[in-house]
């Protein structure tokens, strides 16, 4: 009797797998990925402070003196960096923890916070997009800290969720960054932190 009812099943599963089944329906893709934003930076810049988080648009050259001073006025003493991010933004005063070899979540934990780059910035949403680039390094590290400083080139900079989707590469972990990790209780109570750095710096050089 098992034999039958497993040869009745074997069966069907075999008339299942021969079925015609007919060709998919494309997918229609005719919404608009593009469109005119005006200034991008300016954008970007009011999308994220939207967030509560903190942006500072600068010129490139001032870009080093203002990690320092953005530091100092955090009491960011303990800092942690990518192994990519490049020497010179890693500046004097500050004790940097760099994760190569592979930092500890315990040493991670009790780091002041986290100096990356990014990816992309969609001034639309005014989302900071990660890929764990060299200048970025793997997500715990921008997870774990309480406090987030991103570095915005303008050239990063792109106006829509389908433009940026366009040039990032899917194979690559990414996260999407809107303003300081947040979520509400089941009274909507805001409550920052819980899933990410509780505070964020932007400095979008131009």
């Amino acid at each position: 009797m098992p034999e039958s009812r497993g040869g009745s099943r074997a069966d069907m599963l075999a008339r299942i797998a021969a079925a015609h089944r007919p060709p998919a329906a494309p997918i229609p893709r005719e919404y608009r990925r593009s469109r005119e934003l005006g200034d991008l930076v300016a954008l970007a810049a009011d999308r994220i402070a939207d967030y509560r988080a903190t942006v500072h648009v600068i010129p490139n050259t001032e870009l080093v003196p203002r990690i320092a001073d953005v530091l100092a006025e955090r009491v960011a003493h303990h800092m942690l960096a990518p192994a990519g991010l490049p020497a010179e933004w890693r500046v004097e005063g500050v004790t940097w923890l760099v994760d190569e070899p592979p930092l500890t979540v315990d040493e991670l934990d009790r780091a002041g916070g986290v100096l990356t780059g990014c990816a992309l910035v969609i001034a639309e949403t005014g989302t900071i997009v990660l890929d764990a680039g060299p200048d970025q390094g793997r997500r715990a590290l921008t997870l774990i800290p309480d406090y987030h400083l991103c570095v915005v080139r303008a050239e990063q900079i792109v106006g829509t969720v389908p433009e940026a989707i366009a040039k990032l590469d899917p194979v690559r972990p990414t996260t999407f960054v809107s303003g300081p990790s947040a979520t509400s209780d089941i009274e909507f109570n805001r409550v920052e932190g819980v899933h990410g750095p509780r505070t964020l710096d932007v400095l979008v050089t131009t």
